[in-house]
C-alpha cells in the first residue's frame, strides 16, 4: 500500500501570464522534477531528489521522463451534445444551428443517449489532455443529468448547464420560461459545488430566448450569485442583426444580457468577434470574460478574434475549442489555429503564452487558480504529461531544438492528441496509455 504517487518527468508551470517571449520568471520549470500527490491534491513539486528525499516512504513512482508534466488543460466553451456533429460541411453559424446542431440536440430527450455521448465525450477531453471544461448541455434537464453524473464518477472539475431557449428552434429543443427556470433551480441545487461540479446558468444566446425567458435568467442568477453564466455574443454578423431586431431597444447585442444583470466576472460570453467600442468598455468594466475559439471561428467563417485589443482596455480572455462548431478536441489544435488567426492581425502568441492561457490562464478568468491550471502545493492533482516527439515530423524537428520555448511551439504547431502520454485527474491515470510504474 503506497501513500502517495511521485511523478517524475520535466515539471512545467506558470506562476503569472508571460509579458515576453522569454519571460523564464513568469515560468516554474524543473528539468528533472518530481510532484508529490496525495489524496488528490499536489503535496510537493520540486527537483526531484528534493521531493524523493523529503517524502521517502511507500510512494509509487511513476517516471515519465523526458516527457513534460504541466497542469491538465481548460476549456472554457464546449458543447457536449455536438460530439456527433463535429466536421459538418457548409454552412456559417445560423444555418449550421438549423441544420446540424438542432436536430443533433433534439435526440437528448433520450436517456440513454445522453449517457452515451456523455461517456464518450469525456473520453474524447481526456485522450487530448483536458481535465477542466465549461459545457453546454442541451435544453434538456437528463443532458445535464447525464453529464454531471459520468464528471462525478470520474471526479472530474467541470462546469457545465442545460441551455434555455424558448424560441427560433425545432419544438425538440424548446423549453419555456418557466420549465428553463426550474429545470435549472433543480439542476442548480442538484449539482453546483457537489464534489467538483460547479453550475453555468446558460442562455443560449439573445435569439433563442425571449425576453421572459432572460428575465428567468436574470432571477437565476441573482438567487445564485456564484454560479457562471455561459452564453454567446457576436459571432456573426447575421446574428448580431438579427438581435437587433429582436430587442430594438437594446443599444448593442451585450446590452440585451446587461439589461437583465448577466455581465460581470463569472460571465463567460463565446466568441466575441465584433464587439463595438461601447461593449468592449461594458465588458472591461464588469469583468466578463469573452472566450476565443478560433477552430470554431474559422470553420464557420466567423471572423478574427482581437485579443491585443481587448487586453489593451482591460477585458478578461479565455480560449476554447467550441467542439462542435469547433474542429478538434485538442487545445494543442486550438493554439495553432489562434496563432494563426492573431498573425492574420499582426498580433503575437508566444510559446509561453500559449501554454500558460490554457492551463493558468484560463483559470484566472474562471477564478479558480487556486485550483486548477496550476501545480502549487494544495491545488488539484490534475496533470497531462507531453511528448513532443510523439510523431515522425516532430521527432526529426526536435532534433534542432535548443530551448524550452521553442519546444513548446512544436507541440503547439504539430502536436495532438498523440503527444498525449497521460492525463492524470486528481492523481489517478484518466487515459488510456499508462506509464512505467515501479514502486519508489
Amino acid at each position: 500500500m503506497t501513500s502517495g504517487k511521485l511523478l517524475r518527468g520535466r515539471v512545467l508551470s506558470f506562476m503569472r501570464e508571460p509579458l515576453a517571449a522569454d519571460d523564464m520568471d513568469a515560468v516554474r520549470y524543473f528539468e528533472d522534477g518530481g510532484i508529490l500527490v496525495r489524496d488528490g491534491l499536489i503535496a510537493d513539486i520540486g527537483d526531484f531528489g528534493d521531493v524523493s528525499k523529503a517524502n521517502r516512504t511507500g510512494l509509487e513512482l511513476v517516471d515519465h521522463r523526458p516527457h513534460i508534466l504541466m497542469p491538465g488543460f481548460i476549456d472554457t466553451h464546449i458543447h457536449f451534445p455536438q460530439a456527433q456533429i463535429i466536421a459538418s460541411w457548409g454552412s456559417q453559424l445560423l444555418d449550421w444551428l438549423n441544420t446540424y446542431t438542432f436536430p443533433a440536440e433534439s435526440r437528448f430527450s433520450d436517456p440513454d443517449h445522453c449517457t452515451r455521448i456523455a461517456s464518450a465525450f469525456i473520453d474524447e477531453l481526456l485522450r487530448h489532455g483536458t481535465t477542466t471544461a465549461v459545457t453546454y448541455c442541451s435544453s434538456h434537464r437528463q443532458s445535464a443529468e447525464a453529464f454531471f453524473s459520468e464528471a462525478e464518477r470520474r471526479n472530474l472539475r467541470m462546469i457545465a448547464g442545460k441551455v434555455l431557449m424558448d424560441r427560433n428552434a425545432p419544438d425538440g429543443v424548446l423549453d419555456t420560461p418557466q420549465s428553463g427556470y426550474d429545470d435549472t433551480r433543480l439542476l442548480i441545487n442538484t449539482w453546483h459545488g457537489r464534489g467538483r461540479a460547479l453550475y453555468a446558468i446558460s442562455p443560449r444566446f439573445a435569439i433563442t430566448s425571449t425576453p421572459q425567458q432572460m428575465e428567468m435568467a436574470q432571477a437565476l442568477r441573482a438567487e445564485h450569485p456564484d454560479c457562471y453564466v455561459q452564453t454567446h455574443l457576436s459571432e456573426n454578423g447575421d446574428e448580431i442583426a438579427y438581435t437587433a431586431e429582436l430587442y430594438p431597444q437594446a443599444r448593442d447585442y451585450l446590452d440585451v444580457y446587461e439589461r437583465y444583470g448577466l455581465l460581470g466576472p463569472k460571465s463567460l460570453f463565446g466568441h466575441c468577434i465584433h464587439l463595438t467600442p461601447r461593449e468592449r468598455g461594458a465588458m472591461a468594466a464588469s469583468g466578463s470574460v469573452a472566450v476565443f475559439c478560433p477552430t470554431s471561428n474559422l470553420f464557420l467563417g466567423s471572423g478574427l478574434f482581437d485579443a491585443e485589443g481587448y487586453a489593451q482596455v482591460g477585458i478578461a480572455t479565455a480560449i476554447a475549442t467550441d467542439v462542435g462548431g469547433g474542429s478538434n478536441y485538442s487545445m494543442l489544435r486550438t493554439l495553432d489555429e489562434g496563432y494563426k488567426i492573431l498573425q492574420l492581425q499582426g498580433q503575437r502568441m508566444t510559446p509561453l503564452k500559449s501554454f500558460y492561457w490554457i492551463t493558468r490562464g484560463n483559470a484566472c478568468a474562471l477564478g479558480l487558480d487556486d485550483k486548477i491550471g496550476t501545480l502549487e502545493i494544495g491545488s488539484e492533482a490534475d496533470i497531462v504529461v507531453l511528448d513532443s516527439r510523439a510523431t515522425p515530423a516532430m521527432a526529426l524537428r526536435m532534433e534542432t531544438v535548443a530551448s524550452l520555448s521553442e519546444e513548446l511551439f512544436v507541440l503547439q504547431t504539430l502536436g495532438d492528441d498523440r503527444a498525449i502520454v497521460q492525463t492524470y485527474v486528481s492523481g489517478f491515470e484518466a487515459s488510456p496509455r499508462p506509464p512505467d510504474t515501479v514502486a519508489a
